[in-house]
């Protein structure tokens, strides 16, 4: 096999790694966000409805940013997700208005890690493909699912209940999904200068 057959495999075999993984995202946003709808109008507090009505706006947008970005990549929702989705978050929603609000919130944080994970691991495929942007975007919904899991930890914390309850693994600092994302996508100065050398000396043989 040559090596632009091997080059277009391994980039093929990124993309569709990419697109099964968006197509997650973006059903998934759908269910949290129908299920956040139903949590916001079942609480009594304006400040916590005003946040899990902001919450589910940006889940919403999230939704919007990844279907963009399967179009381009030319795939498509999967309808079995779609519509299992679609179920799961309207019946979450209900059940919101019956369970009372510490349920929900531990349901919503232990969600959220998982999508900062899920974003993370989109965002390496993304700058793997060579869609540095959509690696950004996706770096940057990766801290805003942060933001919502460091919201829905502290509401299960003030909870008498919720504090002896074992809760998910908390992810790393905010600032370390850049860090890590650097870490590991930037190629060691070696490298760099072992390609520069390379193109340099393919340049010199034409």
């Amino acid at each position: 096999m040559t090596r632009d057959r091997v080059t277009t495999t391994v980039v093929d075999d990124v993309r569709q790694e990419l697109i099964a993984l968006l197509q997650a995202a973006y059903s998934g946003e759908r269910a949290a966000a129908y299920a956040y709808r139903g949590h916001w109008h079942s609480l009594r507090t304006a400040v916590d409805r005003d946040r899990v009505r902001t919450i589910e706006r940006e889940e919403w947008h999230h939704r919007e940013l990844v279907g963009e970005m399967l179009r381009e990549l030319g795939g498509a929702p999967r309808r079995l997700f779609e519509v299992r989705t679609f179920w799961i978050g309207r019946a979450l929603g209900v059940l919101c208005h019956v369970s009372g609000w510490l349920a929900p919130m531990f349901g919503a944080g232990k969600l959220e890690s998982r999508n900062v994970r899920e974003y993370e691991a989109a965002a390496r495929l993304a700058q793997r493909y060579g869609r540095d942007e959509w690696a950004d975007c996706l770096l940057e919904m990766a801290e805003v699912e942060w933001e919502h899991e460091a919201y829905f930890r502290s509401k299960v914390l003030s909870h008498r209940l919720g504090r002896k309850l074992k809760l998910w693994t908390a992810p790393p600092p905010k600032a370390e999904i850049r860090a890590s994302f650097a870490r590991e996508c930037t190629p060691p100065a070696d490298e760099l200068l072992q390609d520069r050398d390379v193109r340099g000396g393919d340049q010199r043989v034409g």
